[in-house]
């Protein structure tokens, strides 16, 4: 279109908008425009001007009152817009996913971390994997006179297969612990050089474990377990688990209903008692059953059902059997639909106690235990539960449990005159009591997700325990706290903090008398623990998909407390080390 076109074309337009704007006494005729090119524009460049600029007409023209009259008719159009096109986004580079790994750290104490994780797919369903773990220090700890090193190593194997109606594996593990008793009483009175030099502080457990699970789509047994373990000391101690729990589920007029089957067998030999040489067994067997129902519409959940065992337990050549019923009561009620549920229970089991499990918790129990189940007969529970905004969630709980025969861990208190001369028997050990304890908790627990690089967690309980017939809840903390903050800092980067708070606990000590008599007497009186909290840290970076380095350190604050009695822990501890992912 030449410029003469396009001035001639402007002119027109302006002389339509003057004419659909004239005096209400102006006569509005019609005119047939014919179209015969579609239009196509151009953008020029724009010219801005650069100040505000001043007029020099001093003439005010008086504006006139203009009435707007429109007049719609149809029109006829061919025209067809061609078809947008999306604008591209970027999208974040997808993080490659490796089967393999590899980590290796290094820090003071001489302390050595190792893993080493391998899976292969043998084909579309079946998988094998393996993993091997090492964790030792070399002690250190200040003012200790036995040797306090410590080091676990374990190795496991997987076989398992995926189908769409029936998923199953198998698994088979090794531990080894090493651990050693270097808890001595605070005053060393009765052990000079020559005594301490004849206490065998070390211990060693080791477990062989294998175990079992089978999942199936459409069946009778929605899911079993299995598992055997054979766990054993440097002292001659023995036990055996067997342990097999199928479950099963199934529909009756819309109403789900549950049906779960134990199996619990313990048994092991001690080769002597804490003070004599004669030895023991035990065994205890546990057949449940727990069938419930479950009830559930849109804005409630109830499940309904009870646990019944049996229970045969032999000591030493004496057997006893009773009958535990329990309730297994549960519901929820959502308050504001995907915000707030308020939810309660009571639930209540015959829980099994192992040596395995308790040097789980505490490797410094001597190898002379009495070991007996924990009827728990009821845990009856409220809360609250819900999200503050979507990035924050939280949770509300108060309980009051019920437990029978409660294993408690309790110093075995130094008796010089004892004929037990293990390494254990010198009030550097703990054994297992047993009393009725009922509890009181109000538990707290908040999760916010600042954002995709931040995220927090709090939470805390109180515990109010009251006994039968022990002084105290041994070494059951009153308060305890636990708060995790994690960053990542930038595509490289990344960092976070745990802090941990435990609070006062009770023990028994020997402590000797004032009296200058040799050798001393020593009276059995009841301290307190001081509280501790452990601050640790980490950082990471990110040196490209397959390899990554990290910075831990655990108890920044330098604090040796005592996580037992007469047991200080290690100060800070700094590791330096790298995780490698590849695969094969």
């Amino acid at each position: 279109m030449t410029n003469f076109n396009k001035i001639a074309l402007i002119l027109t337009l302006i002389s339509f908008q003057i004419g659909f704007s004239q005096k209400e006494d102006d006569k509005i005729g019609s005119e047939v425009v014919t179209i015969v090119k579609p239009y196509s524009p151009t953008i020029s460049d724009a010219f801005k001007v650069k100040e505000i600029p001043a007029f020099e007409d001093d003439v005010e023209v008086q504006k006139q009152k203009v009435a707007y009259s429109i007049f719609s008719f149809p029109v006829a159009s061919t025209f067809t817009p061609a078809k947008g096109k999306a604008a591209d986004v970027e999208k974040a580079k997808k993080e490659r996913l490796f089967k393999n790994y590899a980590t290796l750290g290094l820090g003071n104490f001489l302390t050595a971390n190792a893993e080493l994780y391998i899976t292969e797919n043998l084909n579309r369903n079946e998988y094998v994997s393996g993993m091997i773990r090492h964790l030792s220090s070399q002690g250190g700890i200040k003012d200790v006179e036995l040797d306090n090193q410590f080091a676990t190593s374990t190795v496991d194997l997987a076989y398992g297969s995926r189908d769409k109606d029936v998923q199953y594996s198998i698994d088979l593990g090794y531990k080894n612990q090493v651990s050693n008793w270097y808890g001595l009483p605070v005053d060393y009175t009765n052990f000079d050089q020559t005594a301490l030099d004849a206490i065998n502080e070390k211990q060693s457990y080791n477990t062989i474990g294998l175990g079992g699970k089978i999942a199936l789509k459409d069946g009778i047994l929605d899911e079993s377990t299995l598992l055997f373990k054979r766990f054993s000391d440097a002292f001659g101690s023995g036990e055996n688990r067997f342990y097999i729990k199928p479950e099963t589920s199934f529909e009756v007029v819309n109403t789900k209903i549950n049906f779960d089957v134990v199996v619990d067998y313990v048994g092991g030999t001690f080769e002597r008692t804490f003070e004599n040489n004669q030895a023991y067994k035990y065994s205890t067997i546990n057949f449940g059953a727990s069938p419930s129902i479950l009830l559930q519409e849109d804005d409630y959940s109830v499940q309904i059902g009870a646990s019944i065992f049996y229970s045969t337990q032999k000591f030493d050549g004496i057997s006893d059997s009773n009958v535990f019923i329990y309730p297994n009561i549960l519901a929820s009620y959502k308050l504001v639909p995907e915000i707030i549920t308020a939810y309660a229970g009571a639930e209540g089991t015959l829980k099994q106690n192992t040596y395995a499990d308790f040097v789980d918790e505490n490797p410094f129990v001597s190898p002379t235990l009495l070991v007996t189940p924990t009827n728990q007969k009821y845990d009856a529970y409220l809360g609250l539960k819900g999200k503050l905004s979507n990035a924050v969630a939280f949770n509300l709980r108060a309980s009051y449990k019920d437990e029978e025969s409660k294993a408690l861990f309790n110093n075995n208190v130094f008796n010089p005159t004892s004929t037990n001369t293990e390494g254990y028997a010198n009030g550097n050990s703990f054994n297992v009591t047993y009393d009725n304890v009922r509890t009181i908790t109000g538990f707290a627990e908040i999760k916010a997700d600042f954002s995709k690089n931040v995220s927090f967690g709090l939470s805390g309980s109180y515990n109010n325990y009251s006994t039968d017939a022990e002084e105290e809840a041994w070494n059951l903390p009153q308060f305890e706290l636990a708060t995790t903050l994690d960053f990542i800092l930038s595509d490289k980067w990344y960092a976070g903090t745990k802090v941990f708070f435990v609070g006062d606990r009770k023990d028994q000590v020997a402590i000797p008398s004032a009296a200058a008599i040799f050798p001393p007497i020593y009276n059995t009186e009841t301290i307190t623990l001081d509280s501790f909290f452990d601050l640790n840290a980490h950082l990471g970076y990110k040196y490209n998909e397959r390899l990554t380095g990290f910075l831990k350190a655990n108890n920044i604050a330098n604090q040796q407390y005592n996580r037992w009695v007469n047991y200080p822990v290690q100060g800070i501890q700094i590791m330096l080390g790298a995780n490698y992912k590849f695969d094969f």
